[in-house]
């Protein structure tokens, strides 16, 4: 992949670099020496000028040599490729980004297809899995259900309340379809939190990782004496709960401005509690609302190849769990706006599939899933199996988010292919092995006319389905929330959004199906890939802002109106991995970011309990 091009990683107007948080122009810095080499957002390594060695006395600390960071950017390819194995690789790169965070970010820019599923699904998986066995430096803050008097304390260590933009907390109960993996959850928020700089532009400096340590239910940490974590039965109940209100509420006392991202918490709960705390300021669950944004974006995007609207949706949800709940939520939201109908009614157009079968007035629901529940009376004496509600309701869009790995076989989308010209499919599941349906037997049993889109990377397609019956090869889009959730947060940041409303995110929907490749050419994948991720950023967090203006939510000052303008705002203020020319300023003059101490845990000493 090649590198961002300079508009879309730089704004080139200086109209906007009063901004606290402009990129553009030389940044100040107090720290000489070797305490500004292992200040990994300062460091530059050998790309350090000769005028900068001297004047922050690193003369002697470097080789003679000033390279470049493309050339840096090469060796450290280079030093990459020799890693055997995902997982080293994976390792690799954590290492790299203690030393330079620039590099570390360039270098993943320029390998962004490459790279994704190493510092993300599924070796990240991996990495959280052997935490405690790979364990070499800590990252993030770690709060733990036993020391809940600490909470406010331990959080008040990580900066004053303008320090912290970005926080990704979990609770490590349901990481990336592998379970419940305790304390090193951690690695789930820091690598989200790599996301959103890699992918939205969010500065490194400015965002925190938290995991919330209740214990775990997973036998082989308990029974492992590596374990870092607490070795104890996961905590649930009221103690669970006051655990979260502490975080929370200490969070937003501490860092009022911060936007907080939920992560990876289990299904009776990751619903819940956002319910609980959306209406009191911005936060987002990236499994119920990012998983649902970005499907509704693919859905937009094959209704409109299909030449169909969100009223003809007829969309069956097979694995009702946090994510598929999230998606039915997502596509409901869309239905009713756009039909001007009651999410009662829109929720007719949609059936939710778990374990029991079709879910019904007969079967257990949760309350996130009661919503679309169907009435027994409906189905007495009829089969409730995916074949047979295929056959029943006759479906547009199927989608996979159960973990049943082939779970639509080749029965089952001829049924549903019968009675739709083109089915829309989703097999969403992770990681691969997990999902529903590969995509090549999908366009193979619907003769290329299944509009697909994947949960993980797969390669495009060929098959005998152009004019008479030459071959035709087909992209196929990976429904991958790092396309949606880094815009839609920078967008809250960047306008010190109140609250993320339904409106916000249906705007941020619309942003990202507006930019499908498909819209062009039929043959090409339903979504933008990861290559263009930060221009799709910028245009969701500029639909997300303009949403939040219209709904009186952004509490930010001076917020452009025009489009372009607005963009140009934007881009002004997402940290690009650049080397930007130092300033030097001295100690007693300096701020806390000249003086690198944002995101280092006790750099200040604030006092006091909520």
């Amino acid at each position: 992949m090649s590198p961002q091009s300079p508009q879309a990683s730089q704004s080139t107007s200086s109209k906007f670099r009063h901004l606290p948080l402009s990129t553009s122009g030389p940044i100040d810095c107090a720290l000489t020496g070797t305490a500004l080499l292992n200040t990994p957002y300062f460091n530059k390594g050998s790309a350090f000028t000769s005028e900068e060695r001297r004047k922050f006395n690193l003369t002697g600390l470097l080789p003679q040599r000033v390279q470049t960071l493309e050339q840096q950017c090469k060796r450290a390819y280079e030093q990459y490729s020799t890693r055997e194995g995902d997982l080293a690789k994976n390792t690799f790169l954590t290492s790299l980004k203690y030393q330079n965070e620039v590099l570390y970010f360039k270098l993943l820019q320029d390998h962004l297809e490459e790279m994704m599923s190493v510092i993300y699904t599924p070796t990240e998986g991996d990495a959280i899995q052997n935490y405690s066995r790979l364990f070499r430096r800590p990252e993030g803050c770690f709060l733990n259900i036993d020391d809940q008097d600490r909470v406010y304390h331990d959080l008040a260590q990580w900066g004053n309340a303008e320090d912290i933009d970005y926080i990704v907390v979990t609770d490590g109960e349901e990481i990336l379809g592998i379970g419940d993996q305790g304390a090193g959850g951690i690695l789930i928020s820091v690598a989200k939190l790599a996301l959103t700089t890699l992918c939205g532009g969010l500065h490194p400096n400015r965002t925190l990782p938290v995991v919330l340590d209740c214990g775990t239910d997973n036998e082989e940490l308990l029974n492992d004496e590596i374990y870092l974590g607490l070795r104890r039965k996961r905590v649930r109940g009221e103690e669970y709960n006051q655990f979260v209100e502490t975080f929370v509420n200490a969070a937003r006392s501490l860092y009022p401005q911060a936007y907080i991202h939920f992560e990876d918490f289990g299904l009776n709960n990751a619903r819940r509690i956002l319910d609980l705390y959306r209406p009191k300021f911005a936060c987002f669950n990236d499994d119920v609302q990012g998983t649902g944004c970005v499907t509704l974006a693919a859905i937009m995007a094959g209704l409109h190849v299909s030449k169909q609207k969100l009223r003809d949706v007829r969309m069956v949800v097979f694995g009702a769990g946090s994510a598929g709940v999230g998606i039915a939520d997502q596509v409901r939201d869309a239905i009713a706006t756009e039909g001007n109908i009651s999410r009662e009614e829109a929720s007719g157009q949609i059936w939710l599939i778990d374990k029991p079968g079709l879910l019904t007035t007969a079967t257990e629901s949760s309350d996130a899933q009661k919503a679309f529940i169907k009435d027994e009376a409906e189905w007495k004496d009829r089969d409730t199996n995916l074949l047979a509600v295929i056959k029943a309701v006759r479906p547009n869009v199927l989608i996979g988010t159960s973990t049943v790995p082939g779970a639509f076989t080749e029965e089952i989308i001829k049924s549903m292919a019968e009675h739709t010209t083109r089915p829309i499919i989703l097999p969403l599941s992770n990681p691969t092995r997990l999902h529903e349906a590969k995509p090549a037997d999908l366009l193979k049993w619907t003769n290329g006319k299944a509009l697909v889109a994947t949960g993980s990377p797969f390669k495009p397609v060929t098959g005998p389905w152009g004019e008479a019956g030459s071959d035709v090869t087909i992209d196929i889009a990976e429904c991958n929330n790092s396309v949606v959730f880094p815009g839609i947060g920078l967008g809250c940041v960047l306008a010190r959004a109140a609250h993320l409303t339904d409106r916000m995110l249906v705007a941020a929907v619309r942003g990202v199906a507006a930019m499908s490749p498909a819209l062009q050419d039929p043959t090409a994948p339903l979504l933008p890939d990861v290559s263009s991720v930060r221009d799709v950023s910028v245009r969701i967090a500029r639909h997300v802002i303009q949403a939040a203006l219209d709904e009186g939510e952004v509490m930010e000052e001076e917020v452009p109106q025009d489009d372009a303008e607005l963009e140009d705002w934007i881009r002004e203020q997402m940290w690009n991995p650049e080397y930007r020319p130092l300033n030097f300023v001295e100690m007693d003059k300096a701020t806390r970011a000249a003086r690198g101490e944002l995101k280092r845990a006790g750099t200040v000493n604030r006092t006091g309990h909520l």
